[in-house]
């Protein structure tokens, strides 16, 4: 068993509690400052004058799950944001007006009309809601945006123009099959997207004489852009210049990592502007209102920005000066004069500045969670390491203070490790503060993250490996990270968990079943059982992108098919299981439904398998009420003690306000059925 650590246990409150304020953003016209703040225990926007931060108030009053996705209008008087009802991810957008305190729902429609009129229904009976998603927001047109709304037909989203003062709403583009469009600050719709049957992507643009009397938008389309199925997930349009005559767009066609490239669209002709031989471009830099690309970030271990434009050069030298931590632009004001950034570390919290550039100064204006600054907070370590057939997978290391006090990213001993895998998988981890690392870290583990084949951002080859790879030479690359930081002195064999969400989850499960010894215990949250069940039940929305599936994972439709999804399915596999299992869920979620749990867990129980399963009612893909992710924390804290021997801090109040259920598996975790009784 692992001695209690020197250093004391960082409450789970401070790390997964409501931040204090985060998300700090400058209206249009530089008057005034928003972020997230809570009221009542619930994130809600608030909103000061730009220079009297201690004169903000909440502007919106949302008292169940909390906003996280808001932005300014152009009108600089309305904020916009979008928010589901308990993480069913049908979202609706939101308009509040500053000067009157109202708020408009611009997207009021409440069901998706069937054969006969009648509102159709998911598989359980429930109605299907339209889900909305904001397509353009413009300078040129302040107080309009264009939002994509699948009211008409589940699986399409039509573009609407939306007044956000009267919630007037005008039906611009009818989407026939399309799985997306691209739109101009004109609000002109300059090209749409489809897939093609062997996973990649076909934009087409406007045919002449494209529009036809008596229905909106444009009717004709023309090829224009083809891209294959091997470059599909990295090649795509970022926006256009000032004279909407070049696209910008990643690129990774005749080449392995995504540059970004300008293409000329009277010519046809590309032109790099920018490159990196081990990452794909990342975040773009564009000038508010000129649309010139000024600088693109890369990022391998670390973020790093690509200065293009020699005018803001000055600015990104000065903004190195002001604080540690990789760098992130979160809002420029029309004019240009003002940004708000923030610098993202990996032992701190986030601190947010707002930048004068004419003045050179950084004012700051707070951190994210004041707390973290007198917590015992760990390094990140970047490392490299190296896969069975020779990929390299960047991964990241988080040791706990007092296992690594020179900061080596080395223990003085082998330690109990947590591999902590992450979702997608057409994801990345990133190097900064990850709550999830330090936590499990100030509880006395090791904390690995890989990133895997078959993750984002390092190039088409290495994203491409992952093809036909789950429960494959993906998790053969977990496997081997865990032999090197066993090798490498980091990790106790006996005594390593597996752990994480949506793929990650997935991942845990396969764990268990394929390598049914090498984990001592494993921890899934949201994760698929059934490859065959997962996509035979995904939303509506998505089935214009299903070939992504059907030529990366496996095809479902076909029996061979099914057959080698089956075969890569932790649920064919359940009696192989041999290690304890917490499950945590949404009953909402409408990517992994809850009957992938279910069914695990009826399995386990039925092969009298022992598992413990936490739902919860009103969540979806992951928890987003800070009361029920400290709920299912508190759980996996006792239950990991068990398993590895880490320090863990008894549940106290973390139940309070959390919807927990346990359907299956209280017994197993220590002080969990005294804490439901409560």
């Amino acid at each position: 068993m692992t001695a209690a650590p020197p250093t004391p246990l960082i409450p789970r409150e401070i790390l997964f509690g409501n931040p204090d304020r985060a998300a700090a953003r400058l209206s249009p016209d530089g008057k005034r400052l928003s972020f997230l703040a809570p009221v009542n225990g619930v994130l809600n926007v608030w909103v000061a004058p730009a220079d009297r931060l201690e004169a903000a108030r909440p502007v919106t009053h949302d008292t169940r799950r909390g906003i996280r996705n808001y932005f300014w209008a152009y009108t600089s008087r309305h904020l916009l944001y979008l928010q589901d009802q308990d993480g069913d991810e049908n979202w609706k957008v939101y308009a509040v007006e500053l000067d009157t305190d109202t708020t408009r729902n611009l997207t009021p429609a409440d069901t998706i009309p069937g054969p006969g009129g009648k509102p159709l229904t998911q598989p359980d009976g429930r109605p299907m809601h339209p889900r909305a998603e904001i397509e353009n927001v413009s300078h040129r047109f302040p107080d309009t945006i264009l939002v994509g709304l699948n009211t008409r037909d589940a699986r399409y989203h039509d573009l609407y123009r939306v007044n956000i003062e009267t919630g007037a709403m005008t039906l611009i583009q009818e989407n026939p099959d399309f799985a997306g469009f691209v739109t101009d600050d004109d609000y002109r719709v300059r090209f749409a997207s489809r897939m093609t049957n062997d996973g990649g992507s076909e934009y087409f643009k406007p045919a002449p004489d494209a529009s036809s009397p008596g229905r909106p938008g444009i009717s004709r389309w023309e090829p224009f852009m083809k891209i294959g199925m091997e470059d599909s997930l990295a090649t795509h349009p970022i926006g256009f210049d000032k004279s909407g005559e070049v696209l910008y767009l990643a690129d990774s066609r005749v080449r392995d990592t995504a540059a970004l490239v300008a293409m000329d669209l009277r010519t046809g002709a590309g032109t790099v502007l920018a490159e990196d031989p081990r990452a794909d471009a990342g975040a773009v830099l564009v000038h508010p209102t000129e649309y010139r690309v000024q600088a693109v970030s890369f990022n391998y271990t670390r973020q790093e920005w690509r200065v293009l434009d020699p005018s803001i050069q000055p600015d990104f030298d000065f903004l190195r000066t002001v604080a540690d931590g990789d760098l992130s632009v979160t809002s420029r004001t029309l004019d240009d004069a003002k940004w708000t950034v923030a610098y993202i570390r990996d032992n701190g919290p986030v601190r947010y500045y707002v930048y004068d550039r004419g003045a050179r100064k950084a004012a700051f204006l707070f951190t994210n969670r004041d707390a973290l600054d007198r917590q015992p907070l760990a390094r990140m370590h970047p490392v490299v390491t190296r896969s069975r057939d020779g990929l390299s997978l960047v991964s990241y290391l988080t040791l706990p203070v007092w296992a690594d006090p020179r900061g080596a990213g080395r223990p003085d001993r082998p330690l109990p490790m947590v591999l902590l895998v992450h979702g997608g998988p057409w994801a990345r981890d990133r190097w900064g503060l990850d709550n999830e690392h330090q936590w499990l870290a100030n509880r006395g583990y090791a904390v690995l993250g890989v990133n895997y084949r078959g993750s984002t951002g390092f190039g088409k080859r290495f994203l491409n490996a992952g093809n036909f790879e789950w429960s494959g030479k993906m998790q053969d690359d977990l496997i081997d990270a865990v032999e090197w930081a066993v090798r490498e002195g980091i990790a106790d064999r006996s005594r390593i968990a597996i752990m994480g969400g949506s793929y990650g989850g997935y991942a845990t499960l396969v764990g268990l079943t394929t390598t049914p010894e090498t984990f001592a215990c494993g921890v899934d949250i949201v994760g698929p059982s059934s490859i065959v069940t997962l996509l035979n039940t995904i939303p509506p929305y998505w089935e214009p992108a299903i070939a992504m599936f059907t030529t990366r994972v496996g095809d479902h439709r076909t029996e061979e098919g099914r057959h080698f999804l089956e075969s890569r399915s932790p649920l064919t596999f359940v009696d192989r299981i041999r290690r304890p299992l917490l499950i945590g869920q949404g009953a909402n979620d409408p990517r992994v439904k809850q009957s992938e749990s279910d069914q695990i867990v009826a399995a386990m129980r039925r092969k009298n398998i022992p598992v413990t399963y936490v739902l919860f009612p009103d969540e979806g893909h992951g928890f987003a009420r800070p009361e029920n992710q400290m709920s299912f924390n508190a759980v996996t804290e006792a239950f990991l003690s068990r398993c590895l021997g880490g320090s863990f801090q008894p549940v106290g109040k973390d139940f309070t306000g959390s919807t927990i259920e346990v359907p299956a598996g209280a017994g197993w975790v220590p002080g969990l059925e005294a804490a439901l009784k409560r």
